[in-house]
């Protein structure tokens, strides 16, 4: 078959239409269904099994730097919630409330966790006392609801699944430090994972999190051009702490405020990987987080010692510790072809009756497509060497299409014109003014990502009104 030919016709053309590409494949690759409440998806197993395998990542490394999980209600008195001002204004547009219990109506309306600070606060106000409870570093797994107009999904849904870390340190440097590792955590989750290069940097004040002191993201470009916010870290300061009535006693006996971080990643990183990596085939999923990585199918299986052999093979990868499928079903080869390229499984083995006389099998790799043979004898070896290169190749073809798609500019004419193919990454000084920033978005249509930490000194302007620029943002349409 023609390396061109597409195989699974039932999916849109990204370049014809790139959001319909990417609802074709959410249906077709069976991640989600649709439900009768707008903006609330089944996530179907292929797809639960992607979330799983992130979550047992990020889980491992939670832990490994000291944090536990807890987990809070899903309902927030509206007499709680209304405790720290910004923070209920940021999300009253989005706040889904229940009024009844049963058939008594609520004399204090229950809100369905938007996000859990206020959870948090109530908690730690009840369990910290003196410096020596300091720090608690929890985690918790739920879902949350935000009444979204337009969903999408993965990308923003009503209910969604996620990672909220809160914490709770003794010093603004602790809680800073917590801040800023969580993100470097997220960062290396991604490139290391899901092969997803990301800019670490801090939001401007318009942008960052309701209540929050600032707050830090990772920032990735889809193969549209358009940016997705991969994960935040916020750090809170004492704001909460006040609010809520939290105190501890420090060593000097005194009574002080302590310092807030939360920080979370969610389901929108499945939408991430499907952005980043697919193609007009379907899914191309990194190695780490697809539920099958490699997937067997014999060839002229109806002859002798053929499905025998591909078990063989299937119980050999499974020792060593890969999560493989053998698809001896009636379906044609071809089919079986097309069906784990729309999938996304990194690597297919073919094994033959030709195979199996040569002591050969072949290994054909989902992310470029490129087929080799290799020994049965050294048969484990080569997929881990597969799986390692299409892992690293996933990764510099993200990377390729972000520094082909970012641009330095340095008036805003040059934004619109570098613009005019196609979205993507501008980065461009800032005198750090609102307005400025606002006006960027109105003349430009971009919008600032982040502050990235890695600083370029691209003028001494700001890009927009020519006064002295502060910092270097990147700057792009959002998903």
């Amino acid at each position: 078959m023609a390396k061109d030919k597409k195989m699974v016709t039932a999916i849109t053309s990204m370049d014809e239409d790139f959001a319909q590409w990417y609802t074709d494949i959410c249906k077709k690759a069976e991640l989600v269904e649709y439900t009768s409440v707008k903006g609330c998806l089944v996530i179907r197993p292929y797809g639960y099994a992607i979330w799983e395998n992130i979550q047992h990542i990020l889980d491992g490394m939670f832990k490994a730097t000291g944090h536990e999980n807890v987990c809070m209600p899903m309902f927030i008195p509206e007499s709680l919630l209304q405790k720290e001002k910004d923070h209920v204004e940021g999300f009253a547009p989005e706040v889904a409330w229940v009024t009844y219990g049963g058939n008594e109506k609520l004399e204090d309306r229950l809100c369905v966790r938007p996000t859990s600070e206020t959870l948090f606060c109530e908690h730690y106000a009840n369990i910290v006392h003196s410096y020596r409870d300091l720090p608690k570093l929890y985690n918790q797994w739920v879902s949350v609801v935000r009444w979204e107009k337009t969903t999408r999904p993965f990308l923003r849904s009503r209910e969604f699944l996620w990672q909220e870390g809160h914490t709770i340190h003794a010093t603004a440097e602790e809680a800073i430090e917590e801040t800023e590792r969580m993100l470097n955590l997220y960062a290396q989750f991604c490139e290391e994972a899901l092969a997803m290069p990301v800019v670490k940097g801090k939001k401007t004040e318009s942008d960052k999190f309701a209540g929050a002191v600032s707050t830090y993201a990772i920032e990735a470009l889809m193969h549209d051009g358009k940016a997705l916010q991969a994960g935040t870290s916020h750090y809170f300061g004492d704001g909460f702490a006040k609010a809520f009535g939290i105190e501890y006693t420090d060593k000097e006996n005194k009574r002080v405020n302590p310092h807030q971080t939360s920080w979370g990643v969610s389901t929108r990183l499945i939408g991430g990987v499907i952005m980043t990596h697919g193609d007009d085939n379907g899914l191309v999923l990194p190695p780490a987080v697809a539920p099958i990585q490699v997937v067997i199918v014999p060839i002229a299986q109806h002859k002798e010692g053929v499905l025998e052999k591909a078990s063989e093979l299937k119980e050999r990868l499974a020792a060593s510790g890969l999560r493989v499928k053998l698809d001896d079903s009636e379906n044609s080869p071809g089919w079986k072809f097309a069906e784990y390229e729309m999938k996304g499984v990194p690597l297919r083995v073919e094994i033959g009756p030709r195979d199996i006389e040569d002591n050969q099998c072949v290994i054909v790799s989902r992310w470029n497509g490129a087929k080799a043979t290799a020994s049965l004898d050294e048969l484990e070896s080569a997929v881990a060497d597969k799986l390692k290169e299409a892992h690293d190749g996933m990764y510099q073809k993200a990377l390729d299409n972000r520094n082909r798609r970012t641009y330095a500019c340095t008036t805003l004419d040059e934004i619109t014109k570098s613009l005019e193919n196609g979205d993507g990454f501008v980065k461009a000084m800032w005198c750090g003014d609102e307005a400025c920033e606002d006006e960027i978005k109105e003349k430009t249509g971009v919008g600032s990502r982040c502050i990235p930490f890695e600083q370029e000194n691209l003028s001494d302007k700001c890009i927009c009104c020519g006064k002295p620029a502060k910092c270097m943002v990147y700057w792009g349409k959002a998903y």
